[in-house]
């Protein structure tokens, strides 16, 4: 299990273990997390899963592909640590990665 912490705009932090392979949009929806929305189901279709990654992790993570820049262009607040949670897979080199939601998903 992987440990994962989202931080909600107030402030608010929650901790979930989350399955190897799954997305950190599917196990914030799966948990619960307020701030995660994710209409498309992630297919990477929206960015109404949009995280602000915590600096220290940002170059932990794959490349983002071109599809995911040109949904989070569609993101209110993007920023060079946005992401969109759908394509962060949970993986051993991410245990205890820090994401934080921003104050809406539009």
């Amino acid at each position: 299990m992987i440990k994962v912490t989202y931080i909600e705009f107030n402030g608010t932090e929650r901790t979930v273990q989350v399955e190897e392979g799954m997305s950190l949009m599917e196990a914030a929806v799966t948990n619960l997390v307020p701030g995660i929305d994710g209409d498309c189901g992630g297919v990477c279709a929206c960015a109404t899963c949009h995280v602000h990654v915590d600096p220290a992790w940002i170059d932990k993570l794959p490349t983002m592909e071109s599809l995911e820049d040109a949904m989070l262009n569609l993101a209110e607040g993007r920023d060079a640590l946005s992401r969109l949670a759908c394509q962060i897979k949970a993986a051993p080199a991410l245990d205890g990665i820090v994401v934080r939601t921003p104050i809406g998903q539009h």
